[in-house]
């Protein structure tokens, strides 16, 4: 039974009261994989791949390697275009 944004489902005799797109926010970007969504929000907090790889325990040349993996599925050709793609879905938040 739908009322405006709440759904009421019956399950085994009980009610769940749920909002409606309350089950999670979809990510942006889903052809990045949850490492490379990672790289991108530290990206786009203004973070160099020397700190990245340090918040993430990984190497340099691992987030190298995730950031041309993030440029080519965002299709994008330089990290300040990634940026700007990723503040604009809300990534970079301090």
């Amino acid at each position: 039974v739908h009322y405006d944004n709440l759904m009421l489902c019956e399950q085994g005799g009980a009610v769940d009261f749920f909002q409606s797109g309350a089950r999670q926010a979809a990510k942006p970007f889903p052809a990045l994989s949850s490492r490379e969504h990672d790289v991108l929000n530290l990206i786009a907090a203004g973070h160099s791949n020397s700190i990245i790889a340090e918040r993430l325990a990984l190497s340099e040349k691992t987030i190298r390697n995730n950031v041309s993996s993030i440029f080519a599925k965002l299709q994008v050709a330089d990290r300040s275009a990634a940026i700007v793609r990723a503040r604009e879905a809300g990534l970079g938040s301090p």
